[in-house]
């Protein structure tokens, strides 16, 4: 048997791992299922099609699994799937996804989300990400791994923010982030690369020498970005160590839709 105060609210066709720790008056709906060593905190309340993983730490407060605020939702079995070995704080709120977005809203592993995060239906989040206090995204959202959101960071629907990125408190983005990019202001712009993020994941000089390369072909050279995109696929020859930094640069670049752009 699961680990459940007895004030909790738990639908009986939840699928709930013996392991699973589950708080004073925290409510369960019966399409949820949590795996292994996953602990949830008091007063929070997890319904929908949710799916979360082993060994998450879910704080007082979440609601997981919400329908979307989505006008034109209209009741379907869309869902909610989150990894293992994230953190969750209090006051988060994670949306179900929405039939025209694919209908999953998508959280990866090892991320460290805080308090009052939102992420709206049909979201993506990759791995290893820090989003700090009142980071809010809207639908559709896309953010890669390694990406670090400063506090009140706000990010527009359909915007894409590439690996290893980061953004400054208060920044709002209306375009997409390129990854390795640091980004501040409302709105926000590109201020320069995430250069020591780099350095603490192991990026010899090497490789952040093609970064600063592909910063330089994007912001400083005055070149439009298929200039731009030109100019980076040549680092891949001459910088062999760079050419997967070049590859998720490249891949990104090339989903860029033109009506949005990056930021700048």
């Amino acid at each position: 048997m699961a680990l459940i105060h007895p004030t909790a609210v738990v639908d009986p066709k939840a699928q709930i791992d013996s392991s699973v720790a589950i708080g004073p008056y925290t409510v369960i709906g019966p399409h949820v299922r949590i795996g292994a060593g996953t602990t949830v905190g008091p007063h929070c309340v997890i319904e929908g099609h949710t799916t979360i993983g082993r060994d998450n730490r879910i704080f007082q407060f979440a609601s997981l699994g919400a329908v979307p605020q989505d006008k034109k939702y209209g009741g379907e079995p869309c869902e909610l799937v989150i990894g293992d070995r994230n953190t969750i704080r209090e006051f988060s709120t994670y949306n179900i996804g929405s039939p025209g977005g694919g209908g999953a809203t998508r959280v990866g592993n090892d991320n460290w989300l805080m308090a009052y995060v939102h992420l709206a239906h049909d979201c993506v989040v990759g791995n290893n990400t820090i989003f700090a206090n009142n980071s809010q995204l809207a639908g559709h959202v896309e953010v890669g791994d390694w990406v670090i959101l400063g506090g009140f960071t706000v990010v527009h629907q359909f915007v894409r923010i590439g690996a290893h990125g980061m953004t400054a408190m208060c920044s709002l983005l209306f375009a997409d982030q390129p990854p390795f990019v640091m980004s501040q202001g409302q709105p926000a712009q590109a201020r320069s690369m995430n250069f020591e993020g780099l350095r603490r994941r192991g990026f010899d000089p090497e490789r952040i020498a093609a970064v600063k390369a592909m910063h330089k072909a994007l912001y400083r050279d005055q070149l439009t970005l298929e200039q731009a995109k030109e100019r980076i696929a040549e680092l891949a020859a001459t910088t062999p160590a760079a050419e997967p930094d070049v590859a998720l640069m490249l891949s990104f670049l090339g989903g860029v839709d033109p009506r949005r752009g990056i930021v700048r």
